[in-house]
């Protein structure tokens, strides 16, 4: 079984591997659901770690309907992961009516190469997923991250289950949202996915001895937004351990 850990940071990229994760996906802006991370960021978490190193190619928040500017930004950056020296790279690129920018799809792939490429969860928001497997297929994704078309993937085995079934030898498919210790066995049995993707995230409380109370630079309050997001390494273990026993 792969374990993928979404991270956001370099001290959580090293708790992943510390973990035991076999691959991480690097991401920036958690509270947007993952944006392109720096150069610099990138190229440490590069040096620092002997696991895969996926990065979220992502320049915004919102949807993934985006224009030429956006995409030619997407295109420069993977150039940017090629340079760090990273394994692979996850976008998604979708049309107006729901279903995947195959045309831009395939060039952001045939520029990533020899990169793998994952499809993210732009996937479970098209108008049709089985439609869109096809679709990743014809593009050239290595792998499909998906919840099922859930908010989590516990809520959306059936659909997994059945894009597993449809994808055999084709391409991989990643169950991942809200998968933990306390349901990772069922989902993993009920779907039969071979790789897994999740967060592993504990949150640490600022290490300001003081603060200014009224200032907060989101829209989190103040003693919400010093707080550190940090992947738990116990938490893969865990997981790593509950597998291991079926």
């Amino acid at each position: 079984m792969t374990i993928e850990i979404v991270v956001y940071g370099i001290e959580s990229a090293m708790n992943a591997q510390k973990g035991g994760a076999d691959r991480i996906e690097l991401c920036d802006n958690a509270a947007e659901g993952g944006t392109t991370p720096s150069f610099g960021v990138m190229k440490i978490v590069r040096q620092a770690l002997s696991i895969d190193v996926y990065a979220m190619i992502r320049p915004r928040g919102g949807d993934f309907v985006y224009s030429e500017y956006e995409y030619q930004a997407m295109k420069s950056d993977i150039e940017i992961c090629k340079r760090a020296s990273l394994d692979g790279v996850v976008f998604g690129i979708l049309k107006p009516d729901g279903s995947l920018d195959k045309e831009r799809c395939k060039k952001l792939i045939a520029a990533a190469r020899p990169m793998r490429v994952t499809c993210h969860r732009a996937f479970d928001v098209t108008r049709d997923s089985f439609e869109a497997l096809e679709d990743c297929i014809e593009c050239g994704f290595d792998k499909i991250l998906t919840s099922g078309r859930k908010q989590k993937a516990e809520e959306g085995i059936d659909i997994i289950k059945e894009l597993v079934k449809r994808a055999g030898n084709r391409i991989a498919i990643i169950a991942g949202s809200g998968i933990n210790e306390n349901n990772v066995t069922q989902i993993v049995k009920a779907t039969g996915v071979h790789e897994i993707h999740f967060s592993a995230s504990i949150f640490h409380k600022s290490k300001f001895e003081d603060f200014n109370p009224i200032i907060s630079f989101s829209s989190q309050p103040p003693e919400d937004y010093l707080m550190k997001r940090v992947v738990d390494p116990e938490k893969i273990k865990k997981t790593r351990e509950i597998l291991r026993s079926f």
